[in-house]
C-alpha cells in the first residue's frame, strides 16, 4: 500500500468505528457484529502501531486510559453551571411558574420542556472544529476539575462529531453539558461480577461513576460500563437553537445520547402531567432518576428570567417522592456463595418502600458494616431504586438507644464450620472447604444454569437435595446419578426422573465455553468462558496454560489468570476434571476457534420486559446470546423482537407503538427450534 492509500484507509477505519460505536452505545442499534467491530479496531491498531504519526486523538483507539495522571488541573467554564431549585409537588411547581409569569407576562403561553432528572456527575465536554479537546466536572459552577483522560473511555461520547449525516454545519467552538451516569442493568452486572471475583462492591451508580471519573489512572475508568446522557448547550460559534427542544433534537442529530422520556408541553399544566408521569414510571427507566427537569421551552425568554441566588429561574427540578425509608436491623444474617465468598445481609423489620414489603437487604460486604459501624438493633437507612436490589445506607445514629450490639465479622463458615480465611488486597472473605456443603449446592444450581450446561429439571431445591440425600459429593457426580436411587425420593416418579436424567445425558454435547463457565471459577463468567475456548481447544489445553499466556489475552488480568492457574492446579480440581472426561464430558473445539453451536437467533435483536415464568432475565438474556440473539435494553425499529413476561413495562408500549413483534418465552422457546 501507499502512503496515501494508507492515510485513507486509517481514516476510512476510524469513520466506520465511530459510525459503529454511536450505532451500539448511543442508539443501541449495531448493524455488524462484535467480532466485526473487534475486527475494524484491530486494523486501525495494527495501522497505528505501525504508522505511529497517523495516530490522533479523536482515533477511536485512544479510548483506552493511559497513564496516570499526577493530579486534576482546575480549568475555567465558559459561564457558570449553575444548579436548579426544587419542587416537591404539583404546587410548588405551580407556584414557580406564578413566580416567573409576574416576572415576564410572555410565559403565559410559553411551552416547556420536561426531561429527566438523571443521579450521576454533571460534565462538561468542549469541541474545536469537531474534535473533542476538553472534559471537566461541574465543581463549583465557575471552575471544575479537568477529566479527559478518564472521559475519552466512556464509550457514548464523541470523540469527533458529528458522527453520521448531519445537515447545518458543526461549530468551530462547541461546549455541552451533560450528566455521566452507570446504567441500572450494567450496575448490577458489574456489581455482581466484583462480588464473584472477591472485590469490594459499589452502593449506588452514582457514587460508583463520581468515583471513576475521578481516578488518577484513567485504565481503571475503563473498567467501568459509563454512559452519557447530554442536554444543554453552554456556548457554541454561532446561535444557539432558540428553543430546548431544538436543542436536544441538534446534539442527537451531532450524535451525542440525549435522554429518552423527554417531553415537548404546550403549557405548564401538560408539564406537570409530565413530570408526575415520569414519577410513576420510574422504576422502569433505564438509569437512576430523582426527579423531573421543568425547563421553559424558549431559552431567550429563559435568559432574560436571570437568577434566583445560584438557581436559573427558567428551570425547576420536580423530586420525585424519596425511595428511601428508615427500619430496624433485626439481624445480620451470612450467605455462602458458590466460589466460597461469605457475604453479610441484613433481616429487617418489614417496611414497605416503592410499593414493595423489604425484609432482608443488602450489606455489601464486611468492610462496609465496619465502615459505617452498623450494628445490631440499629435504626438503618434503606433505600430501593428500580429493580435494584434494596441496600442499606448507612444507621441513624442519632436514633441509637444504648442496647445496639457491634457486629464481628464471623471467624468460621456457618455452613461446615470451617475457618474462614481473607485474601490479601481482596474485600472477600471466603471458606475454602471444597466439601462445603452450601457451597457445592451453589455449585451445582450454577453447574446446571442456562448460562452453563443449561439441564433442566435442575433448580436450586433438587440441588439441594441430591447434596442432603449424599448422591453428589461433586458436580461430575450428576453424570452417574442412579435411577433406581432417584426413584426413591419423594416426589421422584419415573417420567421426572427419566427427564432429569435425559437432560444430563444431553448436556454431554454442550460445547467448550459453556463447560468452563460451569467450572465456577472465580472471575469467570460467559464472556471470559467464550474467549478462552477460542483460544485453547479443549480443557487439557487450558489446564496447561500459564498465568503470563492467559493475561495476554484481552480481559483477564492477573486477578482472573491466577485464579485460573490455581484452580486448575488444585488436586481435587484435577480429579474432578478426570471424572468428566470419564464421563465423556470432554468437548473439543474445531479448528476454526469458535465455538460449535447452533445459531437460530443470529442477526436478531431482543428486548425483554416483565417478569419470565421460569427464568430470570439474565437467564433468558443468556439463552438468547446463546443462540446467537443479542439483547439490548431499549426498544428500536431495529428490535426484531420484545419477549413479554408478567408485568411488563413501557417497553412494551412503544414495541406496539412501532409494531415490533412481541413473543412470550413459550414464543421465545420456538424460536429456537426453526429452521
Amino acid at each position: 500500500m501507499t502512503d496515501k492509500s494508507i492515510r485513507k484507509r486509517v481514516e476510512q477505519l476510524k469513520e466506520e468505528i465511530r459510525m459503529h460505536n454511536y450505532r451500539y452505545h448511543v442508539l443501541d442499534s449495531p448493524v455488524v457484529s462484535d467480532a466485526e467491530f473487534d475486527r475494524l479496531l484491530r486494523e486501525l491498531t495494527d495501522l497505528e502501531d505501525q504508522y505511529p504519526q497517523l495516530r490522533s486523538p479523536d482515533s477511536p483507539t485512544q479510548r483506552v486510559g493511559g497513564a496516570p495522571a499526577e493530579g486534576f488541573q482546575r480549568v475555567p467554564h465558559p459561564r457558570p453551571i449553575l444548579s436548579l431549585g426544587n419542587a416537591f409537588t404539583a404546587d410548588e411547581v405551580c407556584a414557580w411558574y406564578e413566580r416567573i409569569r409576574k416576572l415576564d407576562g410572555r410565559v403565559q403561553d410559553a411551552a416547556f420542556t420536561v426531561e429527566p432528572k438523571l443521579d450521576g456527575l454533571t460534565v462538561v465536554l468542549h469541541y474545536q472544529d469537531g474534535l473533542f479537546t476538553l472534559g471537566s466536572t461541574r465543581g463549583d459552577g465557575e471552575t471544575g476539575e479537568d477529566i479527559t483522560s478518564n472521559l475519552r473511555t466512556v464509550r457514548s461520547l464523541p470523540l469527533r462529531i458529528p458522527v453520521q449525516d448531519y445537515k447545518g454545519s458543526v461549530p468551530g467552538n462547541l461546549v455541552v453539558r451533560g450528566e455521566a451516569i452507570i446504567l441500572l442493568s450494567d450496575f448490577e452486572q458489574l456489581n455482581r461480577r466484583l462480588e464473584e471475583a472477591g472485590e469490594r462492591t459499589y452502593v449506588n451508580p452514582r457514587n460508583t461513576v463520581s468515583g471513576a471519573l475521578r481516578q488518577l489512572d484513567s485504565s481503571l475508568t475503563a473498567k467501568r460500563p459509563i454512559n452519557l446522557r447530554c442536554y444543554a448547550v453552554v456556548e457554541m460559534d454561532g446561535a444557539i437553537p432558540n428553543s430546548q427542544w431544538k436543542v436536544l433534537n441538534m446534539l442527537r442529530e451531532l450524535g451525542f445520547p440525549v435522554a429518552e422520556n423527554v417531553s415537548h408541553c404546550g403549557d405548564i399544566e401538560q408539564a406537570v402531567a409530565a413530570a408526575e408521569h415520569l414519577a410513576q414510571i420510574r422504576d422502569t427507566l433505564p438509569y437512576e432518576a430523582d426527579g423531573a427537569v421543568i425547563k421553559v421551552d424558549d431559552l431567550q425568554l429563559s435568559e432574560s428570567l436571570g437568577v434566583a441566588g445560584k438557581d436559573p429561574r427558567g428551570a425547576i427540578a420536580f423530586k420525585f417522592p424519596a425511595q428511601v425509608v428508615t427500619t430496624r436491623l433485626e439481624d445480620i444474617g451470612i450467605n455462602v456463595g458458590r466460589t466460597g465468598v461469605i457475604t453479610p445481609y441484613a433481616v429487617l423489620e418489614p417496611v414497605e418502600v416503592g410499593g414493595v414489603t423489604v425484609r432482608q437487604a443488602t450489606l455489601h460486604n464486611f468492610d462496609f458494616i465496619q465502615e459505617k459501624d452498623i450494628r445490631i438493633g440499629d435504626r438503618v437507612l434503606l433505600k430501593r431504586a428500580g429493580d435494584v436490589i434494596p441496600y442499606v445506607i448507612g444507621p441513624v445514629v442519632d436514633a441509637r438507644s444504648g442496647v445496639e450490639v457491634p457486629y464481628r465479622i464471623p471467624e468460621r463458615c456457618p455452613s461446615c464450620d470451617a475457618k474462614l480465611e481473607r485474601v490479601t488486597g481482596e474485600v472477600g472473605v471466603y471458606c475454602v472447604n471444597a466439601a462445603c456443603p452450601e457451597q457445592l449446592i451453589r455449585n451445582l444450581e450454577h453447574f446446571v444454569s442456562r448460562g452453563a450446561m443449561d439441564i433442566e429439571g435442575m433448580g436450586i431445591k433438587v440441588a439441594a437435595l441430591l447434596v442432603e440425600e449424599g448422591f453428589v459429593s461433586d458436580v461430575a457426580d450428576l453424570y452417574s446419578l442412579d435411577r433406581d436411587a432417584l426413584l426413591e425420593l419423594e416426589g421422584f416418579g419415573e417420567k421426572r426422573v427419566d427427564n432429569l436424567l435425559n437432560a444430563i445425558k444431553a448436556s454431554k454435547a454442550q460445547a467448550l465455553d459453556r463447560l468452563i463457565n460451569a467450572f465456577g471459577i472465580r472471575g469467570v463468567g460467559e464472556v471470559v468462558a467464550t474467549d478462552l475456548s477460542r483460544r485453547y481447544r479443549n480443557v487439557d489445553a487450558l489446564s496447561r496454560a500459564t498465568a503470563d499466556e492467559l493475561e495476554r489475552i484481552e480481559g483477564i488480568g492477573p486477578n482472573i489468570a491466577t485464579a485460573i492457574v490455581d484452580w486448575m492446579h488444585e488436586p481435587s480440581n484435577q480429579a474432578l476434571l478426570q471424572k468428566f472426561r470419564r464421563a465423556g464430558v470432554w468437548p473439543e473445539e474445531t479448528g476454526s476457534g469458535e465455538p460449535s453451536r447452533p445459531t437460530p437467533l443470529a442477526g436478531l435483536t431482543f428486548v425483554l420486559t416483565g417478569t419470565m415464568p421460569s427464568m430470570t432475565r439474565q437467564e433468558a438474556k443468556a439463552l438468547i446470546e446463546h443462540h446467537g440473539g443479542k439483547v439490548t435494553g431499549s426498544v428500536s425499529k431495529s428490535t426484531s423482537y420484545v419477549v413479554v413476561g408478567e408485568s411488563p413495562g413501557s417497553k412494551l408500549q412503544k414495541a406496539e407503538a412501532l409494531e415490533i413483534p412481541t413473543v412470550d418465552e413459550d414464543g421465545l422457546q420456538a424460536l429456537l427450534t426453526e429452521d
